[in-house]
């Protein structure tokens, strides 16, 4: 009897071994300059350069806000109104995908649009974890329709962990953002699609400027700690229109994680403290756009909401000693470059050097169709945005490139699909959340973008 166990026992041993290699792949090694996607990002920002140009003009600028605060608790889903049964909450795992139990304050979805000749550029900003790659498919779709094309609109998120969910379809997008809910997607959707064309349709001659200022105060490197570099810079673009009107689009590259997985009311974390202090004391609007947040948490003081307000109040009071020293001008160069990024082999990983086959991997989490990198130039200033939670250590060195060229930088995260988080390939084999969970694209994905964000860089501030 003991040895047919043993055999049996043998032979699931045998079948699970098996089944691990047949399901998993070992990490490529491939330097990236020798793949098919590296040409063929190649092949596509070298076409990019015949057809790119800048433009000097006088600016103009149109602002809008739509609420995305959902009504909880409704007896059904009554997506036209905003109102639904259950909303879970986006941002832990350990949440395991509850509903929210309340509102603690007002979340939002912001745009602001800027017109030079005959480009124009949209920028929005959510409170949102991230902006979920299916929405903006969608959203795209709706806009191409009026005219607004995927290469005009520069999307981002503040990355609040305590906002809507059920927007993540695949077992993995459902562990972090609920069961997905396709009443709240088409809501979503519309709202989104309503602020950017509100934003469009408010443009008006206007002057701008920008600016950077350190808060690294408020941040911390928390992959390794104090031997890990930091991007301290909070980034600004300020703009005025004739008529009076004034908005602010911010960026920081601090983890809106300041709440914890224990919070359940819906909130805009420390981003929506900031926007509603710039609110009330000097700007009409205020967007808020995470930064470079790969790598980098919050630091501040208090407990519960108090921390939020803390760090959010406190940017705010330092933005606002700044403000009135910018010099602004009625005129800007103003360029954009899009490029659908080419990905390498998609794989969920399991060890430190195997990863689920990318078809099984697909099944996990759908493939990431739409990642766009964008390169937008505003006169002296280069706004990058990156489909992902994107390194501050990587930041640093794109705005150390561009400064050395004459102009200041920001980088922002999750521009409209998401790729997991993209940080130094040093940090791969490192058993941490950020290298190994969400390191879906293998040890050279970081230095691959870094190159292709080099070559767009380039080619927004050539003309």
């Amino acid at each position: 009897m003991l040895k047919k166990i043993g055999i049996i026992l043998g032979s699931i041993v045998v079948i699970l071994i098996a089944l691990f290699f047949i399901l998993t792949k070992s990490v490529d090694q491939t330097a990236f300059y020798n793949t098919d996607y590296y040409q063929k990002s190649c092949v596509l920002t070298d076409s990019l350069k015949q057809f790119s140009s800048s433009v000097t003009d006088s600016i103009q600028a149109g602002f809008a806000k739509v609420s995305i605060t959902p009504g909880l608790n409704n007896p059904s889903d009554q997506a036209s109104e905003g109102k639904f049964n259950q909303v879970p909450l986006a941002g832990f795992g350990a949440r395991k995908g509850k509903a929210a139990t309340g509102v603690h304050d007002s979340i939002f979805v912001k745009a602001v649009a800027l017109k030079a000749g005959a480009r124009t550029i949209i920028f929005v900003g959510s409170d949102l974890l991230i902006m979920p790659p299916n929405i903006i498919d969608t959203v795209s779709i709706i806009l191409e329709k009026q005219g607004i094309y995927r290469d005009q609109v520069v999307f981002s998120a503040s990355h609040t962990h305590s906002s809507i969910g059920a927007w993540g379809p695949g077992f993995i997008g459902e562990q972090f953002a609920g069961k997905a809910n396709r009443n709240i997607q088409k809501w979503l959707a519309t709202q989104i699609s309503k602020v950017v064309l509100a934003a469009a349709a408010d443009l008006q001659p206007a002057r701008i400027g920008y600016g950077t200022f350190n808060a690294g105060a408020y941040t911390r490197n928390r992959l390794i700690g104090e031997k890990g570099i930091k991007n301290d810079d909070f980034a600004f673009v300020y703009l005025e229109q004739r008529a009076g009107k004034k908005a602010v689009m911010g960026s920081f590259s601090a983890h809106s994680t300041t709440m914890g997985a224990g919070n359940m009311e819906i909130s805009g974390d420390y981003p929506g403290y900031w926007q509603r202090k710039m609110e009330t004391t000097s700007v009409d609007l205020a967007v808020f756009f995470a930064g470079s947040v790969g790598s980098q948490s919050p630091v501040g003081e208090g407990k519960d909401f108090e921390k939020p307000r803390f760090i959010g109040e406190a940017l705010a009071d330092s933005l606002n000693v700044y403000l009135p020293k910018i010099k602004t001008e009625n005129s800007i160069t103003l360029s954009a470059v899009s490029v659908k990024l080419p990905l390498p082999e998609y794989h969920i990983r399991i060890t430190d050097h195997r990863g689920l086959t990318s078809s099984v991997s697909k099944k996990l989490m759908p493939y990431p169709m739409n990642p766009y990198l964008q390169a937008v130039r505003i006169g002296q200033f280069v706004w990058i945005s990156a489909p992902a939670d994107f390194s501050g250590e990587y930041a640093v060195q794109i705005k150390n490139n561009l400064t050395a060229k004459g102009f200041q930088a920001n980088v922002s995260s999750f521009n409209g699909s998401y790729l997991g988080y993209i940080i130094p390939g040093r940090y791969f084999y490192l058993d941490e959340y950020e290298s190994k969970t969400m390191g879906w694209f293998g040890p050279n994905m970081g230095e691959y973008t870094m190159d292709v964000i080099r070559r767009i860089s380039e080619i927004a501030t050539s003309k």
